[in-house]
């Protein structure tokens, strides 16, 4: 009686242990296509990536505040000298000169002397016309990285639209081979029936069997599609490994096609506005070439205190405008606007490329588009005229009017009419999310 108590709670310790594993070890989460693309943007590494190149932008933003911001400067210097001359300056600037230092034994023959120099250093810009255009530069050159961040997030979201109906592609196309098979194995079992007593050959109840092997081998590579989308959208998604992603949403065919230019793209797509702002950055730095040949004007004001023991000593200021003008640089400044004309050229040529080979996509995914949506309509005649069709044969096949090679011929037609019905499908919402990224919004 005790070891049946003793095996008891075994069974039970391991019914209530085994789930809390399985918990902890895997975890489903069911996602709507929305739902997946907005987890990208938030978790995706390569949308924190562009992100954080414009938080790079606005930290170059802050560094030309130098432009017209006070540069403050705190230094201390320490000196052990007896060179004569030095000696001398250090006593006045601390203030301890007496008569006898001008004997002129003491002048020749200096004693040792410390000095520590305290100095406070302020320079403020007052005229600097290539650091200003610096400035306006750094501004545009961050609009360009947002414009590009939005661009990565529109392409991570195209990228997750694939991935999401490819797996939900794969997901309904198991559903139609179980049905395949579980209508196969049906018909597998009236043809033994038939076999055993002598209304079959061998070969025919054989077929059947050869079917049903085939369908459970494709079963088999859709569930490794199943398992290639799901890595590559929890990739995507930045979720963990042991998570399985069950997609919520379905195939949504549009009445109608939506309307688009398709000899242009529109003027908001952000990477063409990356590329036309791009433009303009390499146009200023042509102005802030030619403007680094006007001259510098700086103020500046310092004050230093001089002690021979830190303590004590002497202060001075002084205060005053320095003018900086480089005459000749030695063709530095042509050559930097002969490269900024050459990356003006550069970004234009580019923007006019990217535009063509966008026209070139949007017309593309426009008529993947258009046939996906009628090969729908054929798919979905042919799915039902194959279901007829075997409904009628199997009919046939159980009341032993119809041959083997017939019937296998109308479940294999029928079963390749609705994958190419969910394939038509697929295609008709992967190729609408690419119309809407290469059409920028139209």
């Amino acid at each position: 009686m005790k070891v049946y108590k003793v095996l008891a709670g075994i069974c039970l310790f391991g019914a209530l242990a085994a789930p809390a594993h399985a918990v902890a070890g895997s975890r489903t989460v069911r996602l709507s296509l929305e739902e997946a693309v907005h987890m990208a943007r938030e978790n995706n590494f390569t949308v924190k990536a562009a992100r954080s190149r414009v938080d790079q932008a606005d930290a170059k933003i802050m560094q030309t505040r130098q432009s017209y911001l006070p540069k403050v400067t705190l230094s201390e210097t320490a000196v052990v000298t007896n060179d004569p001359g030095a000696a001398l300056v250090f006593k006045l600037q601390q203030n301890i000169v007496r008569q006898a230092d001008f004997d002129p034994a003491k002048l020749n023959n200096a004693a040792t002397i410390n000095d520590f120099n305290t100095s406070l250093q302020v320079m403020q810009p007052i005229f600097n016309a290539d650091a200003a255009i610096g400035r306006s530069i750094a501004r545009t050159a961050r609009k360009a990285q947002e414009y590009m961040a939005g661009r990565t997030e529109e392409t991570v979201a195209l990228q997750v639209s694939r991935l999401y109906y490819g797996l939900l592609l794969a997901r309904k196309n198991i559903e139609a081979v179980d049905q395949s098979i579980t209508t196969m194995q049906a018909h597998s079992r009236q043809a033994g029936k038939a076999y055993r007593v002598g209304l079959m050959t061998k070969s025919d109840k054989l077929s059947t069997e050869v079917r049903l092997a085939e369908l459970n081998e494709q079963k088999l590579m859709l569930h490794d599609a199943i398992r290639n989308a799901t890595d590559a959208l929890r990739s995507m998604l930045n979720l963990d490994p042991e998570v399985t992603i069950i997609p919520t949403g379905d195939f949504v065919i549009g009445k109608g096609v939506p309307a688009v230019d398709e000899s242009g793209v529109s003027g908001t797509r952000k990477d063409l506005k990356a590329i036309e702002t791009y433009r303009d950055v390499a146009a200023r730095q042509g102005d802030m070439a030619r403007a680094s040949r006007l001259p510098r004007v700086n103020g500046f004001l310092r004050g230093d205190l001089h002690s021979s023991d830190i303590v004590s000593g002497g202060s001075s200021w002084m205060m005053g405008v320095n003018v900086q003008w480089d005459i000749f640089d030695g063709m530095a400044s042509e050559g930097r606007i002969q490269e900024a004309k050459a990356q003006e050229l550069e970004a234009m040529y580019n923007y006019e490329a990217a535009k063509s080979g966008s026209i070139v996509e949007v017309r593309k995914s426009l008529r993947e588009l258009k046939t996906a949506k009628a090969r729908i309509a054929v798919a979905q005649q042919a799915l039902e005229e194959a279901r007829v069709s075997l409904d009628y044969i199997g009919t046939q096949f159980r009341t032993g009017m119809a041959m083997t090679f017939e019937l296998l011929m109308r479940e294999s037609a029928y079963t390749y009419a609705k994958l190419r019905l969910n394939q038509a499908r697929h295609d008709y919402c992967v190729a609408r999310s690419e119309l809407e990224y290469y059409a920028g919004g139209q």
